[in-house]
């Protein structure tokens, strides 16, 4: 059964993962809106490795738009993305498309419960761990779940799809 979530924590994607009876863990956290990047920020405050914590990046690939879930110290490899999915290139898509097509605010763009069903990857690497990190909907939120449930709620591919920074 679903775990329940803290009054006030309610997001589409912690609604979603209830009624589809997926376990998951709340994380909440006091968000600095001067912060660089938001998942480190998200993995810091949370006391978690970075491979651990994985951020939602959307991107358009030959028109489409597509999600891409990768750990948060890394970067989304727009070719392996757009190999993945057989398109001929992917760029990343547009702030304001990205928030307007999820219905979340960038930083707390969630890969479950968006408002339109979108293609998505989720970076193999996420496999080898029993519980990963993703944005629960909003800045300052997290979920832990299983990273096999993030891929059945999500209808997403496993692929290699991050690259370290340089």
């Amino acid at each position: 059964m679903a775990k329940k979530t803290r009054a006030g924590a309610g997001t589409p994607a912690t609604v979603t993962l209830e009624a589809a009876g997926i376990t998951f863990s709340v994380h909440t956290y006091e968000h600095d809106p001067a912060a660089a990047s938001y998942g480190l920020e998200a993995a810091e405050a949370l006391g978690l490795e970075p491979e651990l914590v994985f951020k939602t990046l959307l991107a358009e690939a030959d028109g489409e738009l597509v999600v891409g879930i990768v750990p948060v110290g890394g970067h989304l490899d727009l070719k392996a993305l757009a190999a993945t999915v057989g398109a001929k290139k992917a760029a990343m898509a547009d702030p304001a498309v990205a928030a307007r097509v999820t219905g979340y605010v960038v930083g707390g763009i969630s890969p479950v419960g968006q408002k339109k069903r979108l293609r998505t990857v989720l970076d193999e690497t996420a496999l080898r761990h029993a519980q990963v990190y993703v944005s629960g909907g909003r800045r300052g939120l997290d979920i832990g779940l299983r990273p096999e449930d993030l891929v059945t709620i999500t209808g997403a591919l496993t692929a290699s799809i991050s690259r370290s920074r340089s």
